[in-house]
């Protein structure tokens, strides 16, 4: 009998919302369906308004907080109707929302995800699970990343020392040891394509730099990328977690002001690509022993940014999460369709020694559809 869970992911590139459906009838979960539905373009603008201060926020924050949700249900009857799935047969939605503002830190910190779930239930009639990060800051922790537990659940093997790397808007690593008694480590790496997408952006009009291509078109600026590394985020121990409020376009063009000459677009390009790529790869070789990489998120098709990976982690096997089973655009939003199994299961959904949270706890909250 199949045992059917939808997770909904949008990340920090809000680029739009994936959708995976999922069957956890079995030990090892199958994706049974997965698509990428774009944000309206209105509404895009506004998200990204939603992310700095401004005028009008509690308004527009309403507004957005229907309005993502809209878009979710959307995604989610399409992809029911295009796989002839009936909304009865889905046992939860499992939702993240849409991240406007994170800052963990401190004794008032908070993380907010918008898209309302009532909303989404009531206009798909199937139950929803969201609001997964709120319980974990409640607890200490960094409410970030909560993808680990997941892939401790899924990815651990019995003989190799693994690192779940997801490179979306931000970079998260999972490091899952094959000793079961050693505990699971993850956080935040630092950029992942939120500064490359960013500089797409203002410079060739286009959301992304298809395949890499334009950075590979230009030559890394040592002295740039030297003086982006020193960004004291890099050092911090673990836990940690971060996003467009610290790593962001004014972030860069900071940097290239210091640099007090001109540096072609193409250039910096090549140069936030190799920021992504070294701040994994010096993240990833100080956890030691490290036998497999595995690349999931929009990152692994960006062909030029895998070759530098290659390139720095001579020593590991790296490659895409398509490997063993399970397709790099659709994992993190599995791991959402995981976490409303592990609510609906009464199962933690964090991992204290990934989080800082002070111990392990069911997360997120039910929205019925009736």
């Amino acid at each position: 009998m199949p045992n059917l869970y939808i997770g909904l992911m949008s990340g920090t590139s809000m680029d739009g919302v994936d959708v995976a459906i999922v069957d956890f009838s079995k030990i090892q979960p199958t994706i049974i369906a997965f698509e990428t539905f774009a944000y309206p373009s209105s509404l895009l603008k506004l998200l990204n308004r939603l992310c700095s201060v401004g005028e009008n926020e509690v308004v527009n924050l309403g507004h957005c907080d229907r309005a993502v949700a809209q878009c979710f249900a959307h995604g989610v009857s399409k992809i029911l109707a295009n796989n002839d799935i009936s909304a009865n047969n889905i046992r939860a939605i499992g939702s993240h929302g849409q991240t406007i503002r994170h800052h963990p830190d401190g004794a008032t910190g908070f993380t907010l995800q918008i898209g309302d779930p009532n909303t989404l239930a009531v206009l798909t009639g199937i139950d929803v699970v969201a609001d997964f990060r709120r319980k974990d800051i409640a607890l200490g922790g960094q409410g970030a990343p909560l993808s680990p537990a997941f892939h401790q659940a899924i990815f651990r093997h019995s003989h190799h020392d693994r690192v779940l790397l997801n490179i979306g808007g931000i970079g998260n690593i999972s490091y899952i040891p094959q000793d079961i008694e050693i505990p699971v480590i993850g956080y935040d790496t630092g950029p992942g394509n939120t500064l490359m997408d960013a500089w797409t952006q203002k410079h060739l009009g286009q959301p992304y730099d298809k395949n890499g291509t334009w950075a590979a078109s230009g030559k890394r600026d040592c002295q740039l990328l030297k003086s982006m590394l020193n960004e004291p985020y890099f050092s911090m121990p673990a836990p940690k977690s971060t996003g467009r409020e610290m790593f962001n376009l004014d972030w860069v063009e900071r940097h290239i002001e210091r640099m007090q000459r001109t540096i072609s677009p193409e250039s910096v390009q090549a140069t936030l690509c190799m920021l992504t790529c070294c701040s994994i790869a010096d993240q990833i070789r100080q956890l030691g022993e490290v036998d497999q990489v595995f690349v999931c998120g929009g990152g692994a098709k960006n062909d030029f940014l895998m070759e530098c990976l290659e390139n720095e982690l001579v020593e590991v096997d790296l490659s895409t999460t398509d490997e063993i089973g399970m397709s790099a655009d659709a994992v993190e939003a599995a791991a959402f369709a995981w976490l409303a199994y592990a609510f609906i299961n009464n199962q933690p959904g964090n991992l204290p020694s990934v989080t800082g949270a002070s111990r392990e706890a069911v997360l997120g909250g039910l929205y019925l559809a009736d």
